[in-house]
């Protein structure tokens, strides 16, 4: 019968010890290749999560924006729309819950207002953004961003720019970062401060307020056109924005009985594509060093085990004599293979792990970049199967050569 399997593996790790130094040069091979294959796994992973975090905070590749239609197109003229979509916080939140891949939902709607302290002194005019609270608002001054319950009540709450802060302090000294908690005015609408945003570089040519999203029609200047809503979804990775945009054109059709002209969704698809190319192009390169790496570790493995077999051919011949089946022979010259890829990789995987957190430490320091080695068991686990198919592949050629040598030849092989 076969050669069982814990036993092959015992007369592999022999047959090494009877070599050690070919077998450590063997291994070193091995060694390289799944430290090389591990380092380049941890620094694709780092710099790929890098790189989505600064998509998803430097730009808005994963909007899918939602923006109602103030009029529609008859026969080549634009007609005004007297049924403008509106939309509340109910349903953003709605929205939010009803389509999957939807990592955060803003919305926001824009206006005019009149300013103050009070009933007395002067007003000044400042441009209104009526939306829901972010979990990454602007960089305040003091103070804080409103909350999703205040947006969800309609809280009298503002964040005023640093602009408007020193307008309404007056001249009497007081710090802008003093209004926290001040009551100012708006529309006859009074709101108490909760934030002040950081002064800018340079002046900004409006001053701003911020206001929950149910206080827009309160705060706002009447308007002539009817204001328009803007709901944007951000979707929670680069791959799932073509499902949100299905999601939200559903969503729309479902709402308003399928008349798809109440509103656009718009994504930035070009873009969006060729992010999606530059991670593919990039994965594949990172595959394409560590397979070259490997190749090389597997090479130096069948050299190795094609100089075992033929300094070994009168004991293969014995062995077949006493009664070795072809399997056994072919499993034993397997197991050492896979003992060497197995020892390689353990080491190669502790290695290629330092040597990852080396060179982001390296690149955090040098570029001021915020890239750490991204370690997951996958990795790992990439790391240790390619090793050990690497043996097994470049092992089996050397293995069937030995075990379809003539028991007679083999014996008289001197």
């Amino acid at each position: 019968m076969p050669l069982p399997l814990p036993h092959a593996l015992r007369e592999g790790f022999n047959a090494l010890r009877a070599n050690p130094m070919r077998a450590l040069l063997s291994t070193l091979g091995v060694v390289m290749g799944v430290a090389s294959l591990t380092a380049v796994l941890s620094l694709g992973d780092g710099v790929e999560a890098f790189a989505r975090q600064q998509i998803t905070s430097t730009t808005s590749l994963q909007a899918v924006v939602v923006r109602p239609q103030t009029a529609r197109v008859v026969d080549g003229i634009r007609v005004p729309r007297s049924d403008v979509a509106s939309w509340t916080v109910a349903d953003a939140e709605s929205i939010a819950r009803a389509i999957p891949g939807v990592a955060e939902v803003v919305m926001q709607v824009e206006g005019q207002a009149l300013v103050g302290r009070g009933d007395s002194g002067a007003r000044r005019g400042a441009w209104v953004l009526a939306r829901l609270a972010r979990a990454e608002s602007a960089p305040l001054a003091a103070g804080r961003d409103f909350t999703a319950d205040e947006v969800r009540r309609g809280a009298a709450v503002a964040v005023i720019d640093h602009g408007l802060a020193a307008a309404l302090a007056g001249p009497g000294g007081e710090s802008p970062t003093a209004l926290v908690g001040a009551t100012i005015v708006a529309q006859g609408t009074p709101l108490t401060v909760v934030g002040v945003g950081a002064a800018p570089e340079k002046p900004a040519p409006f001053f701003h307020l911020e206001v929950p999203y149910g206080l827009a029609d309160r705060v706002m200047l009447p308007s002539r056109d009817p204001r328009i809503p803007t709901l944007i979804l951000m979707a929670d990775s680069v791959e799932q924005v073509a499902r949100v945009k299905a999601g939200a054109e559903g969503w729309l059709a479902a709402r308003y009985a399928g008349d798809t002209t109440v509103a656009t969704v718009s994504t930035q698809e070009g873009r969006l594509g060729q992010v999606q190319r530059g991670l593919l192009i990039f994965k594949l390169l990172m595959g394409a060093m560590t397979g070259i790496s490997l190749i090389v570790g597997g090479i130096g493995i069948m050299n190795v085990l094609l100089a075992s077999v033929a300094e070994r051919t009168r004991e293969i011949g014995v062995r077949k004599a006493v009664g070795a089946r072809q399997a056994d022979v072919l499993a034993q010259f397997l197991a050492e293979s896979v003992a060497i890829t197995g020892a390689g990789a353990a080491v190669g995987t502790v290695l290629g792990v330092a040597g990852a957190f080396g060179v982001t430490a390296v690149m955090r320091a040098v570029a001021e970049a915020k890239v750490y080695a991204g370690l997951s068991v996958s990795t790992v686990l990439v790391a240790v199967v390619a090793a050990v198919v690497t043996g097994v592949l470049f092992g089996l050629y050397p293995a069937l050569r030995a075990a379809r040598l003539s028991p007679i030849e083999a014996i008289r092989h001197e």
